[in-house]
């Protein structure tokens, strides 16, 4: 599940530190939704951090130009975690006396995740000791600081209340929420779901592939900074809006589709199923005869393909199979060229088509590593640490 981080951003110069912290987290991965406080456009404005964000900007606890609900509310539920960036002495004060008067405070206020003050004010202000005291009175509670610097101030001053840089920020949330942007900079292309072969205007060949795996895969990719794109055959499970999506029917249409995208691809996860067969004869309309006799003829080997052209990438491709599973999965690896086969045995209790759990045998050139059953989810997080090592 992608992550997602409240970003609040208060009234102070820092405040444009925010959108590079937006910016940061959004690349790789993490959906962040802010909340700015009227001070805080005053320093920046809300179309930047729409810009960055991808999500609507929220100033205004009144707004009514959105679907009702009680966003504060809605807000702070899904946020994994919330982020006050830059936080000024008086929204500190806020959070420590319970002070909840606009959208930003009402807000984290109502969340129960983790959360994260990155303090930033003149040295005087930092040092005084209400606001010492309200940062302790935060801190007794569980919310963590990422203290500010030592150094030049916007008033003139030289001492500490200069905000963190975004990097040691940006940091510190990625640890927080056990999100590794370690596929920061790769372009990851995955294939998903099942192709469909036409016989005529109402039937068709395909298989049972929901597509389940591919779409774990492209999720988790882009949660570690990939920049992802899943060609799509028909799937049954939705794919998020921010997977940069191409669909296709055929076994034919995903081959155009892989090996137009391939060549500036740095991983290439043939996670589908496309058909092996198609008709040799296609009707456009509905064939009438008692007894429908059909001629097929061999698709394109998309996997085989990219294998053939794949340079220095790295390709891993899946195989289901019912019977000889190892064996079968080491024919794989030297005929696709593959770096890595990820095999199961479809006949498996919780292996299957259309089910949310895997158990797979990834083989490799010189050897091989049996997974325990596990969800598609936490396997799909397998995989990616295992690409890295090939």
């Amino acid at each position: 599940m992608r992550k997602r981080v409240l970003l609040g951003i208060t009234g102070g110069i820092a405040a444009y530190k925010a959108a590079t912290i937006a910016s940061m987290l959004t690349k790789v991965g993490v959906d962040v939704v802010v909340v700015m406080t009227d001070a805080a456009t005053q320093f920046i404005t809300p179309l930047t951090m729409e810009t960055l964000s991808k999500n609507r900007v929220i100033t205004d606890m009144f707004s009514r130009d959105f679907p009702y609900e009680v966003e504060h509310i809605s807000l702070a539920k899904s946020a994994d975690l919330a982020l006050i960036a830059p936080a000024s002495a008086d929204f500190i004060s806020k959070m420590a006396l319970g002070i909840a008067d606009d959208m930003l405070s009402t807000t984290v206020m109502a969340c129960k995740a983790t959360k994260v003050i990155c303090p930033a004010m003149n040295t005087n202000m930092y040092e005084d000791t209400a606001c010492t005291q309200n940062r302790e009175a935060l801190r007794a509670r569980g919310v963590q600081f990422v203290e500010p610097e030592d150094g030049l101030l916007a008033c003139g001053d030289i001492g500490k209340g200069r905000m963190a840089a975004p990097e040691v920020i940006v940091e510190r949330v990625l640890e927080l929420l056990e999100v590794k942007p370690d596929y920061a900079g790769k372009k990851v292309l995955i294939t998903a779901g099942a192709t469909v072969e036409t016989i005529d205007g109402v039937r068709y060949l395909s298989n049972f592939s929901s597509g389940k795996m591919g779409v774990a895969l492209a999720e988790a990719a882009h949660e570690r900074g990939a920049e992802v794109t899943l060609v799509c055959g028909r799937v049954s499970v939705k794919v998020p809006s921010y997977i940069e999506r191409v669909d296709v029917v055929s076994t034919e249409d995903m081959y155009d589709a892989v090996l137009a995208r391939s060549a500036v691809a740095d991983v290439s996860i043939m996670a589908a199923a496309p058909a092996d067969y198609r008709p040799k004869e296609r009707s456009a309309h509905k064939i009438k005869s008692d007894a429908l006799m059909l001629e097929l003829v061999k698709t394109p080997d998309i996997a085989m393909e990219v294998g053939r052209r794949k340079g220095q990438a790295k390709l891993v491709v899946f195989a289901a199979e019912t019977q000889n599973l190892v064996e079968n999965a080491r024919k794989k690896l030297a005929k696709k060229n593959a770096d890595m086969v990820v095999a199961n045995d479809v006949t498996r209790e919780g292996a299957g088509f259309g089910v949310d759990t895997n158990i797979v045998t990834l083989v490799r050139a010189d050897d091989q590593e049996e997974l325990p059953l596990m969800s598609k989810q936490a396997l799909a997080n397998v995989l990616l640490d295992r690409i890295l090592l090939l």
